[in-house]
């Protein structure tokens, strides 16, 4: 009887264990995270900034081989606030495949779940309901098929960008990392996938900022946020 106890209690700490991996592209590290911190196996987990750790594909840098206890230590102080203004030269990044016919862009964590990223009137990205989405061609650039205008960061001194369609492609940075929008590492603000999601007077619309660093507009209730295309399953 003690031996079939114990069999029992390690196959549930073997369960507990698989359920609390995290899965290919998801979240597994960063300031104020709190989920699991484990890959499934054949991925390992890669800090891309003090906010934010991603299971991806491969071996972990080293050497080994990529194995389901893959883990990332969380860090305990948030970086200092502190920016300096630089000034930042255009150059082209490598352009990733493209997408082809146009996609989809959604939000995957509240306040902006399954919301999606659409064009104003005012040429402005939000996020609102899949009703009013666009659809857009990711080829380096973005483009809204709809309207036939860009996305573009705008130039500001704080580490939140302004973001605007625009009819020319002034951004020709951005990629994919799975599904995750990013900018590229040959991009002039290198590798980034935070976005501030701020409210609106419009209930249910958030409007975007591309996030740098860890400033906050002024005056703004904002989430810290990735947008995605759907599922690639």
């Amino acid at each position: 009887m003690k031996f079939s106890v114990s069999v029992i209690a390690a196959f549930v700490g073997l369960i507990a264990e698989a359920n609390a991996q995290v899965g290919a592209w998801g979240q597994c590290g960063g300031i104020n995270y709190s989920g699991a911190t484990t890959c499934v196996s054949g991925h390992y987990c890669s800090k891309l900034n003090d906010y934010y750790s991603q299971c991806i594909p491969g071996t972990a840098p080293g050497g080994g081989t990529p194995s389901s206890t893959t883990s990332v230590v969380q860090p305990t102080n948030p970086p200092s606030s502190t920016f300096t203004t630089s000034t930042r030269t255009s150059t082209t990044a490598p352009s990733p495949t493209s997408t082809g016919t146009g996609k989809q862009i959604r939000g995957v964590k509240d306040p902006i779940y399954h919301l999606y990223l659409q064009e104003t009137a005012a040429n402005l990205p939000v996020m609102g309901s899949e009703a009013s989405s666009d659809r857009f061609i990711i080829s380096g650039s973005i483009k809204n098929e709809r309207t036939g205008n860009f996305l573009n960061i705008q130039d500001a001194s704080t580490s939140y960008k302004p973001l605007k369609f625009e009819a020319t492609a002034t951004t020709t940075g951005w990629a994919l990392e799975g599904d995750t929008i990013v900018t590229a590492n040959g991009s002039p603000y290198g590798r980034q996938l935070q976005f501030l999601a701020c409210n609106t007077a419009t209930s249910g619309q958030y409007k975007l900022y591309l996030q740098t660093g860890n400033s906050m507009p002024a005056g703004e209730t904002c989430t810290t946020q990735t947008i995605h295309l759907p599922c690639l399953c």
